[in-house]
C-alpha cells in the first residue's frame, strides 16, 4: 500500500516546506502498521521510497503472517483518538504513564521531553506569541478560518463546535482559527493552573525525519488514548522558524529539531472531526490514478 501526499489540500502559508504534511503522512503510516499487525500480518514499511516521485511519502508492504498483535489497544484506540480542545483537569498524570508514553516516540525513532514548570512557562508564551503573529497575518489566518466547517460531501474540515473555548486566564493559547465557535460553546472557560506539555523532537530535520517524528507522534497518543489521556496540539510556534529553534527544551546536551508540542491530561473527549469513509477514499484514489 502506498500513502502519497495531498499537495490540493496543503498550507501554502502556514506549512510552505511541507513539514507537517509530513508529520500528518507519519501518522497514517502508523494507523495503517497497527492495523495490518493487528490482522495478522508483518508491516514493512518504507520512507520516501521513489525519489523520481515526490509526493509518494511512504509505502507499506504486507510480510509473512505474524503471531497476534502485541498492542492491541492501539488498534482499538485508532477508532477512538481526536484532539480535545476544551479545559483539562488538575489530575495529575501517573509517572508509568508518562514512562511509557516517552518510550513509545523512541520506539519511533524520536525523543519526547517533558520540560519543567518554569520551562512550560516559557513554551507557552512562545505558542501565544506565535498565535498572535499568525492571527495578524491576513494569509495565515485565511487558510485557518478555511478549514473550519461544518462536515460536508467532503467529510474534510473541522467542525465549529470541535474548537473548543478560549482559556479565560489566557494561560493556554488555543488556536483561534479565526472563525465563529459553535454557539453551545462557552467562548472561554478556565483551563488548567498547571498544564502538562510535552515536546516531541528529533535528532536531524529531514523529510524522513519528519515521517519517523509523525509515526512517533502518533504512537503517543494512540497509547495517551488507550490509557484515558485526552490531548491537544499546540503547533502554533512550529510554523514560524525563529519560534521553533526555542521550543526544544534548554539547557540540552542535544540539538534537536522540535517536530509538535503536545498538552496532555484527563478531561471531556470533546466532539471529534468527521473521517472519510474506506469506499469513498478508495474510488477517489482510483479517479486520480493517470490512465
Amino acid at each position: 500500500m502506498e500513502i502519497r501526499a495531498a499537495p490540493d489540500h496543503g498550507l501554502r502559508h502556514i506549512d510552505p516546506t511541507g513539514r507537517a504534511l509530513h508529520l500528518s503522512v507519519g501518522c497514517a503510516l502508523l494507523n495503517l502498521r497497527v492495523a495490518v499487525a493487528h490482522f495478522g500480518w508483518e508491516p514493512v514499511p518504507r520512507l520516501l521510497p521513489r525519489p523520481d516521485e515526490p509526493d509518494l511519502l511512504a509505502a507499506v508492504r504486507f510480510g509473512g503472517t505474524a503471531g497476534a498483535s502485541s498492542s492491541p489497544r492501539l488498534y482499538d484506540a485508532v477508532w477512538r483518538r481526536h484532539s480535545s480542545r476544551f479545559p483539562f483537569s488538575e489530575r495529575p498524570l501517573p509517572a508509568a504513564v508518562l514512562t511509557e508514553l516517552a518510550e513509545a516516540a523512541h520506539s519511533e525513532g524520536a525523543l519526547l521531553s517533558r520540560p519543567v514548570p518554569r520551562e512550560t512557562d516559557r513554551l507557552l508564551q512562545l505558542t501565544a506569541e506565535a498565535e498572535r503573529r499568525s492571527t495578524a497575518d491576513a494569509d495565515r489566518a485565511g487558510e485557518s478560518r478555511l478549514w473550519v466547517r461544518d462536515p460536508n460531501h467532503s467529510d474534510l474540515g473541522v467542525p465549529p463546535e470541535a474548537l473548543g473555548p478560549h482559556d479565560s486566564r489566557e494561560q493556554v493559547p488555543m488556536r483561534d482559527f479565526g472563525a465563529q465557535r459553535h454557539p453551545a460553546v462557552p467562548a472561554s472557560r478556565p483551563f488548567e493552573k498547571r498544564p502538562s506539555i510535552a515536546v516531541l523532537s528529533t535528532r536531524h530535520d529531514t523529510r524522513a525525519d519528519w515521517l519517523r517524528a509523525g509515526q512517533a507522534l502518533e504512537r503517543v497518543l494512540l497509547t495517551a488514548t488507550a490509557h484515558g489521556l485526552r490531548a491537544s496540539l499546540l503547533h502554533q510556534a512550529l510554523e514560524w522558524p525563529d519560534l521553533r529553534e526555542q521550543l526544544v527544551p534548554w539547557p540540552s546536551d542535544r540539538r534537536d529539531h522540535a517536530q509538535m508540542v503536545i498538552r496532555l491530561g484527563y478531561g471531556p473527549q470533546g466532539p471529534s472531526s468527521p473521517r472519510r469513509g474506506a469506499s469513498r477514499t478508495l474510488a477517489e484514489g482510483a479517479r486520480s490514478v493517470p490512465r
